[in-house]
């Protein structure tokens, strides 16, 4: 059994969910997910029932039997910087931002703990776990009529993350914004490289975008869906041809979830406000930085 601590919004559960799901696919295990978190983290709740995936939620007793006790301060505190076995049981907490190579290493039974964001972790599943992020409902008639628009132009997603990284102080002093001057040097590349493309913005504040975004080319707002219903936005993102993402995890899946090889992906080369995290792994060697 392997069993992942989920904790963040649905970019963050995502891949957490798909570093899991790899490595019990590896073994042939069962997947379970720790969300226990989330019933007391207000800013955010569990989202990824609204997915395909394979995967149960764990119970008391199943964490029980894995978890090293958090209140045994001196003891967590040592698991985090190493596999600790006991009994044949294991905990991992991810070390840093970057890939960890003691990943490799990792034998169920195990429960991880971390956020898990390079696509490292399950490369080699890609198939599957794009499967696995596909809706268990069909979206509803405003967006399927959308996602026929998408369908017939030269479409390329951009994401424009506000919401908590200005309105929250921490988040904000974490996380920062992307620039204007970053979505026009975006765009440029975009409209240097993809023939008539047709730019479809997707926010969290769409009152900011569309009295900030001017672009000169095709250019149509996605306001379709609350915030709440962010998974119907990734869907509707990830059928674009082209991507421009945020500072971001949720536009990052929105563009990674396509699979084709000709996509063209632009992401901001700085991450966080702070570079005091190693970003190396984040971005897949073929997205483009600026």
């Amino acid at each position: 059994m392997i069993i992942v601590k989920l904790l963040g919004g649905l970019g963050n559960q995502m891949f957490q969910y798909a570093m899991g799901r790899s490595l019990a696919d590896r073994y042939n295990v069962s997947l379970k997910l720790d969300v226990a978190a989330f019933e007391h983290y207000r800013l955010r709740r569990y989202e990824l029932d609204d997915f395909n995936i394979r995967a149960e939620i764990a119970s008391e007793n199943d964490i029980a039997s894995l978890r090293v006790s958090t209140k045994h301060h001196t003891l967590w505190h040592r698991v985090k910087k190493r596999l600790l076995p006991s009994s044949s049981k294991m905990v991992f907490a991810e070390s840093s931002f970057a890939y960890d190579e003691r990943f490799e290493g990792v034998m169920p039974p195990a429960y991880l703990e971390g956020y898990w964001q390079t696509e490292r972790y399950f490369v080699n599943d890609a198939g599957a776990i794009r499967n696995d992020f596909t809706l268990r409902e069909p979206l509803d008639a405003a967006n399927t009529a959308m996602l026929e628009q998408i369908q017939t132009v030269n479409a390329v997603s951009l994401h424009v993350r506000r919401g908590d990284y200005v309105n929250d102080r921490n988040t904000s002093r974490h996380h920062g914004i992307c620039s204007l001057e970053y979505y026009a040097a975006a765009v440029g590349y975009i409209t240097d490289h993809v023939e008539n493309p047709h730019i479809f913005i997707f926010s969290d504040d769409q009152e900011w975008a569309e009295e900030n975004l001017n672009f000169r080319c095709h250019t149509k707002f996605a306001a379709l869906n609350s915030n709440n219903r962010g998974v119907f936005d990734m869907v509707l993102m990830q059928h674009c041809r082209h991507h421009i993402i945020a500072n971001s995890s949720f536009s990052w899946w929105g563009a990674w979830l396509n699979p084709s090889p000709h996509k063209i992906v632009i992401a901001p080369r700085i991450w966080f406000q702070k570079a005091s995290q190693d970003t190396r792994d984040l971005i897949p060697p073929t997205w483009i930085k600026l």
